[in-house]
């Protein structure tokens, strides 16, 4: 029985062999196919050159790089050995990745390139548990001769003369793996403090993939598209572990600056991306249609509303009616046929987000031009957890229970999973682990509801919500996800505070949109800082955060904000490597600001600590204007 990672990578070689392509990548601009064939040789190889190396049952492997076949051939060979992996973010910095190896006791780290190896050699000192660090992309590093380093090339090679000697020994390394072995550990974001793992095995990764195709089936001729951190347990489950399980294909994009043409060579039919990414596509369309003449607006707006009738219809399970078909198919071929063209989108026939929250308006969207798009909910220690029904969705839910998964709320609201997928413990951490899994029943941590239909609806983290006016509970994240819809702002901290009858708004405005705002406008700016404070960029701040207050509660709207002079940096410990503010450290942060907000000020001087990728610091020093979002710009 396939009941391990690898077992079906050997299934995948015996059925398909090199008939069929299991990853793609491009390398300088030219598409290069990898058979079922070429992905079991190239594991194999690597497999019998890391036993020979001393990787055995229950030993680590960390893995650093961003998303290549190269991944999933190293962590194919390691699981073969029966160790498990760790992915760590390819923008980590040196000592970020020393508590990583430290913590999982990782005993082989695998780099892509110079970037990678150099940090790991800045803190070779304090990781006494690695043997080698394997590296596969050898640009510039031929100088390099530390005894720690080994190159994929020449691991390659030890294992071909191997496989020469000891015949058969891959497959059965391969018998000798159970569906019990811990095949992952899986860090948390770390938003509420250090990051814990939590570890999964084979048989519970394989067992969360069944029960995803049993909701939305993936077909074994779909292609899909891998570019989201290896680290995340989702990109782990939708193309690692899914790609073998059903035998479809893997792209890869050439470099992160790529992925979006990248994703429009390849047409995958399957495509998951965080809300980010998916309100990022979305501010591009909405900032070209502004500029676009005037025909065009009117001929967008208007298929829009027909895209939106039907939509609706469609995510209901109702007949839209034969003109609402019509009108809807001739808004398809003029306008979104193009449109889903241009973003890479024109084949995709299942849609997902996850990661954090969505604004409701962001699926709507999208399902208006055509792109079936559905939220799904899960985290590293229950995998994904729910997911919308075919026929039954509404966007401002997660979608109800997969199979297997029993879902209730504690008194406090907390959501609670019982399921026989749930993750074996935190790694070293016993005590924490007791405390999430209090008889068998995972504690989330999510504040959250059902709806009549038994729709989950995930409000916010619970530590996360705040009190507001008399002493309400207050959700910053519900209105966060909403301002973020707006093609002007690419992130957003808002705050509310008990005895305070409106909340306040930290907004990082989009540079690339906001840019081209003022560009067309003949607005002069030099810095990021300079344009955020300018007259006419808080205007039209304010107005994106009028339309979004008509959709709040009247004692939760924003009375007032201000337009933060700096990006939010996951560098500053502002954010964690998924692009999840730290709520507590950035009130901390940026108390000042905040208690300006709150007060009387009308502007701050604020003199910023800045850490940049190479670990240098520098100082910002700016004017940050106070804004009504119902007066004039403070001045």
């Amino acid at each position: 029985m396939s009941d391990t990672l690898p077992k079906l990578l050997l299934r995948n070689y015996q059925a398909y062999g090199g008939s069929r392509v299991a990853l793609r990548e491009k390398d300088r601009g030219i598409w290069i196919s990898h058979t079922w064939k070429q992905y079991y040789e190239t594991v194999s190889r690597l497999a019998v050159a890391f036993r020979a190396m001393g990787l055995a049952k229950g030993n680590k492997v960390a893995i650093i790089g961003e998303n290549k076949p190269h991944v999933y051939w190293f962590e194919l060979a390691a699981l073969s050995c029966g160790s498990a992996v760790m992915g760590i973010f390819s923008d980590c910095s040196a000592e970020e990745t020393k508590y990583f190896l430290n913590h999982s006791d990782a005993s082989f780290v695998v780099c892509q390139d110079q970037e990678q190896v150099d940090k790991i050699l800045a803190v070779k000192d304090g990781i006494p548990g690695v043997k080698k660090v394997i590296y596969w992309e050898e640009k510039g590093m031929w100088n390099y001769k530390d005894d720690l380093l080994l190159t994929m090339k020449e691991m390659l090679e030890t294992g071909a003369e191997l496989e020469r000697t000891r015949k058969g020994q891959f497959e059965e390394m391969i018998g000798e793996t159970h569906g019990e072995d811990p095949a992952a550990l899986f860090y948390s974001s770390g938003t509420t403090g250090i990051p814990k793992a939590a570890v999964q095995t084979h048989r519970n990764i394989l067992r969360m993939v069944e029960m995803m195709d049993r909701r939305h089936p993936v077909r074994e001729s779909d292609e899909s598209v891998s570019f989201l951190p290896i680290a995340w347990i989702a990109e782990q489950l939708f193309n690692v572990a899914y790609s073998l399980w059903k035998g479809f294909t893997v792209n890869f994009p050439e470099k992160q600056e790529t992925v979006p043409e990248d994703i429009r060579a390849t047409g995958p039919h399957v495509l998951l991306l965080t809300p980010r990414i998916w309100e990022e596509m979305i501010r591009t369309v909405r900032v070209k249609i502004t500029d676009a003449f005037w025909l065009n607006r009117v001929c967008f707006g208007a298929a829009i509303r027909v895209g939106s009738r039907v939509g609706d219809a469609e995510m209901k399970g109702v007949d839209a009616g034969a003109i609402w078909k019509t009108l809807r198919a001739v808004a398809d071929f003029c306008v979104f046929r193009p449109l889903r063209d241009r973003l890479g989108l024109s084949r995709v026939r299942l849609a997902y987000t996850s990661g954090t929250a969505v604004s409701p308006d962001v699926i709507l969207y999208f399902r208006a031009i055509g792109v079936p798009l559905i939220q799904i909910y899960g985290s590293s220690e229950c995998g994904v957890a729910t997911m919308h029904p075919r026929n039954q969705v509404k966007p401002e839910t997660c979608g109800t229970p997969l199979d297997g998964y029993e879902m209730t709320l504690s008194d406090a609201g907390e959501i609670l999973v019982r399921s026989d997928c749930l993750f074996k413990g935190y790694y070293k951490d016993p005590a924490r682990t007791a405390r999430a899994l209090d008889g068998g029943v995972f504690h989330t941590g999510d504040f959250g509801k059902f709806d009549a239909d038994g729709h989950l609806i995930v409000m916010d983290r619970l530590d996360d919500l705040q009190k507001i006016g008399s002493g309400r509970v207050f959700s910053p994240q519900f209105a966060e996800t909403r301002i973020r819809f707006s093609p002007y702002v690419k992130d957003v901290l808002v705050v509310g505070r008990e005895g305070r009858g409106a909340a306040i708004a930290l907004v990082n405005i989009d540079p690339r949109n906001v840019g081209l705002w003022a560009e067309k406008r003949r607005i002069v700016y030099t810095t990021f800082s300079d344009l955020s404070q300018k007259k006419e960029v808080i205007e039209l701040v304010r107005s994106e955060i009028g339309k979004v207050n008509a959709y709040l509660p009247e004692w939760a709207t924003i009375g007032r904000f201000l337009n933060l002079h700096k990006e939010f940096d996951p560098d500053e410990a502002e954010m964690t490597r998924t692009r999840k503010v730290r709520r507590e450290f950035m009130e901390r942060k940026y108390q000042e600001l905040i208690d300006a907000l709150l007060g009387e000020d009308d502007r701050i001087e604020v003199t910023a600590s800045v850490a940049y990728r190479d670990g240098s610091k520098g100082n910002v020093r700016s004017t940050v204007f106070m804004n009504d979002v119902t007066g004039g710009a403070v001045r």
